[in-house]
């Protein structure tokens, strides 16, 4: 190939060949620079014969604005008189790349902070550089530049297509993935959690082990140790006690089935300092006995676990992601929110405020590499100790006073309790965090009552937990948790909470066990609704796997409630996914399990029958003959405020990285400090040929995912009406408290 794409270039683009042998441009980048001018001769001659680039730039605007001229709904998403996704389905394939020129063009030149590259400056010019390419020969741009820029020519003179795949190739997609409910699979999970109870029953006999609680009398017979050590796995103590957390012992649990590769990064992670917690039942879920050549269909488990160079390199380097995570007690934050305090209380919207309690529910039941907090492990504000982390008497102290901020707050009417993880605190801890949250919705109900209409505060109408113990822990969700929760319920439904949320985190089908199914099941028994929020890393994102997870999670009566975009700079550049791929998943997936508005009416009832969920969705799948409810949002989590998947591709770094403008989501209610805000600009950490390549290395092929290349814009989805607040009883004032513009 390098002989015959020398050959073409050096006999058609004497200018590029003598670079290329000058080493002034990379080979592959030449080859996909030839490909444009090939393909394109009226771009070529201009690119190639014009002087100036201002001339180039206009050129191509007037090329792109004479399409348009015609195509209304693009016309209209471009100068912004017209959004929302009706009018996105409207879009050709040809109108997204004529917006994407036209949008380049508009930000040529622009000066981009970069926080992937620790914060350093770059300047946007794809067109300036194509052309600089095309005339002279010379550019440092990657090949992914390049390839970015071929793809979109390709799109706009309509040389790529985009098919849509019908809802029976979905299904193929689906298929490669299996569940962990599959009979095969739970048998290998149980030959899993065999070899890790041996190992633990031997280095408890020769001493490595020593612990008052999970011990053996001396003249117990093997089986008898197994059988007590089968009693200890449904414990969530022995979990955590014995939780590893080094690579070592990771490898030893594992039956020494890591390569070396991964050795050296897992060792490199602990000498930078990096924390380490899997707990035994988790790690039981690895399929150790599968060949991984064949298709890494724990991929997205592993990438959960296992750290990325980029994390060891970048550790030391975080920041955080969201600027209203950022917060000084007495003092407004970036939404304007004014906090009691810089780590109980966190606030972006007008309406729900997160409590992040002084317990064991700081912690979590294990690290996911992607955490968004993984500064605050950074800075050793997080850990796993969880010993230290439990609750001191002066907590019980400070909570009543932190929970006045929601009573004496106007709009605040939901809270979400998390951490870390909800559920990690006791449940002696927990019920009494929950009983004043119950005495707190009380007093501002009877506040309210004294209050005339029209200047009455919003009430507590919604109780949140967030946990991924459901996945990590299923062991922690006993019949006491559950009834703890179900008596909460009962009586906070007098003080006028109507919403119960569990809202779990499965990141993949495999992590859908039995024992988890068990745990939802006890959750939605005590009438609480189990939502999922999936983390869209770069393994989750391959065809299939979403959607394959939004079923399984149905069959044991859960509801996908949102897809994020992963967050956070470089550190995270492994599991990054692009926002093209969530736009693709979102329209050629995820579009065959989307409810028809007849059935909103439906919905909005589910929550008063939260103990028969399971039931109520198979009901409406079984009637639509669809594979799963669609209810999720695909959004990020914007590093400004809210959570937006209003977007447009603005630039193009010289690596191919794409650069997009985010807008604020117009769906729902903010602080009215956004008014004040301007758009998002976010660069995102690796780029589209990248994102690719690493899904070839995964075994998928790059055929399938060829449309991926044109989705450079997006709107936000409506919620879906099962996560609408209910209606007040009465008018609630206009006014707002602790807020500062």
């Amino acid at each position: 190939m390098y002989k015959t794409e020398t050959h073409r270039i050096r006999e058609s683009y004497p200018i590029i060949y003598r670079a290329i042998v000058e080493k002034d441009i990379h080979f592959e980048s030449a080859i996909y620079l030839s490909y444009i001018l090939d393909e394109n001769p009226d771009l070529g001659r201009v690119l190639k014969g014009t002087e100036n680039f201002k001339d180039v730039a206009s050129w191509l605007r007037r090329t792109a604005m004479d399409y348009l001229e015609n195509q209304e709904a693009a016309i209209g998403i471009y100068t912004g008189a017209v959004e929302g996704h009706e009018a996105f389905a409207r879009l050709s394939w040809r109108d997204m790349a004529a917006i994407r020129i036209l949008d380049f063009l508009d930000h040529e030149g622009m000066e981009c902070n970069d926080l992937n590259l620790r914060g350093k400056n770059l300047v946007s010019r794809p067109f300036e550089t194509l052309w600089k390419a095309a005339r002279h020969g010379k550019s440092s741009a990657t090949a992914d530049f390049f390839r970015d820029m071929y793809q979109l020519f390709r799109q706009f003179y309509g040389r790529s297509e985009r098919e849509v795949p019908g809802i029976s190739q979905v299904g193929e997609w689906m298929d490669r993935y299996p569940s962990g409910m599959d009979p095969e699979i739970v048998e290998e999970r149980k030959r899993n959690r065999d070899r890790i109870i041996r190992l633990f029953i031997r280095k408890i006999d020769n001493g490595e082990i020593n612990d008052p609680r999970f011990r053996f009398e001396e003249e117990k017979t093997f089986q008898e140790k197994y059988r007590r050590a089968l009693v200890w796995w449904k414990n969530k103590l022995f979990h955590l006690r014995f939780a590893i957390r080094g690579p070592e012992s990771l490898n030893e649990y594992l039956g020494h089935t890591l390569n070396e590769e991964t050795m050296e990064t897992l060792r490199d992670a602990e000498k930078a300092g990096i924390p380490f917690f899997v707990n035994p039942y988790y790690l039981s879920m690895l399929l150790t006995g599968r060949d991984g050549s064949k298709r890494k269909v724990d991929q997205a488990i592993r990438d959960y676990i296992f750290h990325s160079r980029e994390l060891i390199e970048e550790f030391g380097y975080i920041v955080a992601w969201e600027k209203e995570d950022i917060v000084e007690a007495g003092r407004p934050n970036v939404a304007g929110w004014i906090l009691p305090n810089s780590y109980n209380i966190h606030r972006r919207y007008p309406d729900v405020a997160i409590l992040i309690p002084d317990t064991v529910g700081r912690a979590c039941g294990g690290l996911c590499v992607s955490c968004q907090r993984m500064y605050d492990f950074q800075n050793g504000h997080l850990n796993f100790n969880l010993e230290r982390l439990k609750p001191k008497d002066t907590w019980w102290d400070r909570l009543p006073r932190l929970l006045q901020y929601f009573e004496q707050d106007t709009q605040l009417c939901d809270i979400l309790i998390t951490g870390g993880d909800a559920l990690m605190s006791s449940d002696k801890s927990l019920e009494r965090i929950l009983d004043e949250v119950y005495r707190m919705a009380c007093r501002k109900k009877e506040a309210n009552s004294t209050l005339p209409e029209g200047e009455k505060f919003a009430g507590m109408i919604r109780v949140r937990l967030g946990t991924r113990l459901p996945v990590y822990l299923p062991q922690r969700i006993t019949t006491d948790l559950a009834a703890i929760l179900s008596a909460f319920r009962d009586k906070a439904i007098k003080a006028g909470i109507s919403q119960f949320f569990i809202q779990t985190h499965f990141e993949s089908p495999l992590e859908v066990t039995p024992e988890a199914a068990r745990a939802v099941r006890k959750l939605i028994e005590a009438g609480w609704t189990v939502t999922n929020q999936l983390v869209f890393t770069a393994a989750a994102s391959r065809r299939g796997h979403t959607a394959k997870l939004r079923k399984v999670l149905n069959d044991i009566g859960v509801l996908p409630y949102y897809t994020f975009t992963v967050k956070g700079y470089r550190e995270n550049r492994h599991n990054f996914a692009c926002n093209s791929r969530v736009i693709q998943e979102q329209v050629e997936e995820k579009q065959f399990g989307r409810l028809p508005d007849h059935m909103n009416s439906v919905l909005r009832r589910f929550h008063e029958e939260a103990s028969h969920m399971h039931e109520n969705i198979d009901s409406i799948r079984l009637s639509l003959g669809i594979p799963f409810l669609a209810t999720d949002r695909n959004v990020l989590n914007l590093p400004g405020v809210g959570k937006s998947l209003t977007f447009r591709t603005v630039g193009l770094t010289q690596d191919g990285r794409r650069i997009l403008e985010f807008d604020h989501d117009h769906t729902r209610r903010h602080s009215p400090m956004i008014e004040k805000m301007g758009k998002v600009i976010i660069i995102e950490s690796k780029s589209t040929g990248a994102y690719i390549r690493q899904l070839e290395k995964m075994g998928e092929n790059p055929a399938e995912y060829e449309s991926v290349w044109g989705y450079t814009l997006g709107f936000t989805e409506e919620r879906s009406p099962l996560f609408e607040y209910p209606d007040y009883p009465h008018r609630v004032t206009h006014r707002f408290s602790n807020l500062e513009i």
